[in-house]
């Protein structure tokens, strides 16, 4: 089916947008409660505790909604447990969740390991697992998973799309990889292969892999050095993203410098680094850069800012993309919601999460749509570049589509 072919047809939303929406908790169709729950977990602690800045924004959201009266009257009860990153601990809150809290539905549980680890669990018991916070390519598998959907770009896409613009702008470029050794970094990797075809060995030359036990990736990045390349790819998530980043500047290594879009964080990612030592790096963008100066009057910018001066921790940084992540699927959760009307079974929300066209959440960048349908559960496959100047990310060049 083409991305074209869609259920249901939508726009950009806003806040106003939101007051429409009708919620219903439970497992099948029923009538109006006064709640509806829903479950995620979140690495509020543990090697990956940057990622809980997007539980708190979305747990800050939805006080939001609750505060100006619900949604039509109804409260949201957003249900968000700690499980340090660890897959066992996982699936013991997943459990907790569903068995133990009766959500009606998961929501934008973080990480690849955890999301994997219940995954099968979610589907067996054809609860939706709805716009997971992790960009695996294994998301979107309507048929094995009917119940799992992604939100943002997938990993495979963004390096598809970094391969495209290698082969292009640097057409004899020496490729070397630092890659996490999971789903995750392995996404990069066939991404790439996509990206460069036949042509992926003559590009990249060497890869290294790291663990998420490791305390540093400073040896993979001397070793990436040596072996002559002028151009890396970090698929890292934040704490190593960071290392990497300081180790290529320590050895004054100058490559042409991609790094995930998931250690893009400035506040998270860039700054530990060293604002100085990240200035040149060059990630895919989907969602727009609190730092850009161009930002500030821009509508849905505003909109967002106003909403974290309100309503979010006095932990949490505005200038934080995680959180900027937080606000935007929040809202596409309450578009799918919007359209599910007064049928909010489980399998009306799985559908309508499936029945996105041309959706534009406010803080996306420019040209970039979320569309999904019943074969394509990939939300985003565009992105454009962008070039971190030493205080924002200078977008560049056009949007650009993996598909």
């Amino acid at each position: 089916m083409s991305r074209r072919n869609r259920l249901v047809v939508t726009s950009g939303i806003t806040f106003a947008a939101l007051t429409g929406v009708l919620l219903v908790s439970g497992c099948g169709k029923k009538k109006a409660t006064d709640e509806i729950k829903i479950g995620q977990t979140m690495p509020y602690s543990g090697p990956l505790a940057a990622y809980g800045t997007i539980g708190k924004t979305e747990t800050a959201f939805f006080k939001m909604i609750n505060e100006k009266g619900g949604i039509n009257g109804h409260k949201i009860n957003l249900i968000s447990y700690d499980d340090a990153y660890t897959p066992p601990k996982t699936v013991e809150q997943t459990r907790k969740l569903v068995e133990g809290d009766g959500v009606a539905f998961l929501f934008g549980s973080v990480g690849t390991a955890a999301n994997t680890a219940v995954q099968p669990y979610l589907n067996e018991k054809k609860i939706p697992q709805l716009f997971v916070a992790t960009g695996a390519d294994k998301w979107a598998d309507p048929v094995k998973n009917p119940w799992t959907i992604g939100w943002q770009p997938s990993y495979r896409t963004e390096a598809t799309i970094y391969a495209r613009y290698i082969q292009k702008e640097k057409p004899d470029a020496k490729v070397c990889v630092l890659f996490q050794n999971d789903d995750f970094g392995k996404d990069y990797i066939t991404g790439l292969k996509d990206g460069f075809g036949a042509q992926y060995d003559k590009f990249v030359i060497k890869t290294a892999s790291y663990e998420v036990t490791d305390p540093t990736v400073d040896s993979q990045i001397v070793t990436l050095q040596g072996a002559g390349c002028d151009t890396l790819v970090s698929a890292a998530t934040p704490k190593w993203g960071t290392g990497s980043i300081r180790k290529v500047a320590d050895i004054g290594w100058k490559p042409l410098f991609f790094i995930s879009n998931v250690s893009a964080s400035i506040t998270a990612v860039l700054a530990p680094a060293g604002l100085d030592k990240s200035t040149g790096v060059i990630t895919g963008l989907y969602l727009k850069d609190p730092k850009d100066p161009a930002m500030a009057t821009d509508p849905g910018m505003m909109e967002y800012r106003a909403f974290m001066k309100q309503y979010a921790p006095a932990d949490l940084n505005p200038d934080d993309a995680n959180a900027v992540f937080g606000y935007g699927v929040s809202l596409s959760l309450v578009q799918v919601l919007k359209q599910a009307g007064n049928d909010l079974s489980r399998e009306n929300i799985m559908k309508q999460a499936a029945s996105l066209s041309k959706l534009v959440v406010p803080v996306g960048i420019p040209g970039i749509e979320i569309n999904t349908s019943a074969t394509d559960f990939r939300p985003f496959s565009q992105m454009q570049l962008g070039k971190f100047n030493g205080t924002s990310f200078e977008r560049f060049g056009d949007v650009l589509s993996a598909d």
